[in-house]
């Protein structure tokens, strides 16, 4: 049988000794595999570094939201801190060779040697949420437009109001009425019947949260308008000419404000499209305006007013206080208001034990006392609310602060 070093493309030299000749191929065969062990070893380590990074911050502000509505619970005041930056280098070694045998009777044999490291050097930031970002993210109200998109994503409506809504403000023939979502005001059992009515109106997929769109028009004579105006007018405007009336018809497509309705607005003349948003318009961005009416679905109980959104700072109060101070309380509903699913006492329960929780999945110590969310059988309600809360924290998201606020480097 030929020889190895005699075949195809693996010829040795005739001026290469054979020793020198068979410490080239060993080596070569050991820098192969180390280099194919190298494309192997460093994408596991990348994606495991990255999984851990992501799962860790994750946690850490799930545990972050948990503490400080302990702290509520005991008028402590709120604080976050928010990983700003990691920055990770990943340092992959190899190293081949080939050299005789330790002992034995195949010492004159060349063994190919190689070996590894793998070496991780990560740098965490981590920025204390304060000034401008603390007032941006914890102490302003929640705008209308976060309110529609959670819906949008499938938040069931009565607990995304339960939870975002500090009132709502009833208007009807009797004037202006406010009910507060606070176990200790008169109206809670109110404002509770009321969003458990929309529930039942969106278990029946009847319940619309759309911007109002209408057209506004105006005319104009030819002696107020000049060419100039015209052509000013047509980037805009639609803009007609009315031979009959010997006038110009300027018009314009308008978005509005978003309402919570049990009809389609698009259905409204346009008209009354327009005189409904000219009332929404007398609310701030942080109401959300609601009109639900008879001859619809879910008009037996009609509703018109709106909800005033609160911020998250007084969020995490509200569901802190109702640890002790202010439990809330089971409500049924209304009489008008078909049979529904799911109607918790409170809003998101939180246990206060002595010794740690062992069945719960995220727990925080606070003062000699332990916080978990309540174990429950059946629909998730607390874990929806919970992750509910965490994505308002992630939309709320703004600059950290790059320097000039005290911040902790941590170099591992």
């Amino acid at each position: 049988m030929p020889s190895n070093e005699n075949s195809p493309g693996a010829r040795r030299p005739a001026s290469w000794p054979r020793q020198a000749w068979r410490v080239a191929r060993a080596a070569a065969g050991g820098l192969l595999l180390a280099t194919g062990l190298g494309g192997c070893l460093s994408p596991p380590a990348l994606d495991v570094s990255v999984m851990s990074y992501d799962r860790v911050t994750t946690d850490l502000l799930s545990q972050q939201l948990l503490l400080n509505i302990a702290r509520a619970r005991h008028h402590q005041p709120i604080h976050f801190t928010a990983v700003s930056n990691i920055a990770a280098t990943f340092d992959f070694r190899f190293n081949a060779g080939a050299g005789p045998a330790a002992t034995g009777s195949s010492g004159g044999m060349l063994v190919p040697t190689f070996g590894g490291s793998v070496a991780e050097n990560p740098t965490i930031t981590i920025v204390p949420i304060e000034g401008e970002a603390f007032t941006k993210r914890l102490l302003t109200p929640v705008a209308e437009s976060m309110m529609t998109l959670l819906i949008r994503q499938g938040a069931d409506v009565d607990l995304a109001l339960r939870l975002i809504a500090g009132e709502f403000r009833s208007f009807g023939a009797a004037g202006e009425t406010v009910y507060h979502n606070r176990p200790t005001d008169p109206g809670y059992s109110v404002f509770r019947r009321l969003v458990l009515h929309l529930s039942s109106i969106q278990d029946r997929n009847a319940l619309y949260i759309e911007p109002l769109r209408f057209e506004q028009s105006w005319d104009f004579s030819r002696e107020q308008v000049t060419p100039e105006h015209l052509n000013t007018l047509a980037a805009d405007y639609k803009v007609e000419w009315n031979a009959a009336q010997r006038v110009y018809h300027v018009s314009r497509q308008v978005t509005g404000r978003v309402i919570m309705t049990n009809y389609d607005p698009d259905m409204l003349g346009n008209a009354e499209r327009m005189r409904l948003n000219d009332w929404a318009e007398g609310s701030p961005a942080n109401e959300l305006n609601v009109d639900i009416r008879p001859s619809h679905v879910g008009g037996e109980y009609p509703i018109h007013g709106n909800f005033r959104l609160r911020s998250l700072a007084n969020i995490i109060n509200f569901i802190g206080r109702g640890i002790a101070d202010e439990p809330e309380f089971p409500v049924d509903k209304d009489p008008r208001t078909p049979p529904v699913a799911e109607n918790p006492a409170r809003t998101l329960d939180v246990t206060e034990t002595e010794s740690a929780p062992g069945d719960a999945d995220l727990s925080v110590a606070f003062r000699d006392l332990h916080y978990a969310l309540r174990p429950e059988t059946g629909h998730p309600w607390n874990h929806e609310a919970f992750t509910l809360l965490h994505q308002m924290f992630q939309m709320t998201v703004t600059e950290l602060p790059k320097a000039g606020v005290p911040s902790l480097t941590i170099a591992k």
